[in-house]
């Protein structure tokens, strides 16, 4: 990726690698375009293998050297269908 101030521009061989990953960055001219493009892929990834994407959220937060605040537990529902 090349940046530019708030301007960031891929290479043919990166939109090509991230195409095969489902991640349409064409036309991408800045973060805020390249985070939507991310987007449809993220919550893919959240609903096929939360636990890749929990792993990728840890390492992302090691890296900035911030904490992630605790995970949440769904509860069910005491009028869901399950307890009946």
């Amino acid at each position: 990726m090349l940046k530019s101030g708030t301007k960031i521009r891929f290479t043919s061989t990166e939109v090509a690698e991230l195409s095969e990953l489902g991640i349409d960055v064409t036309g991408v001219k800045n973060a805020d375009a390249f985070a939507n493009a991310l987007y449809p892929w993220v919550e893919a990834l959240g609903e096929v293998r939360p636990d890749l994407l929990d792993k990728l959220a840890r390492d992302l937060a090691q890296a900035k050297g911030i904490e992630l605040p605790p995970a949440l537990i769904p509860l069910p529902c005491p009028d869901s269908p399950e307890r009946s």
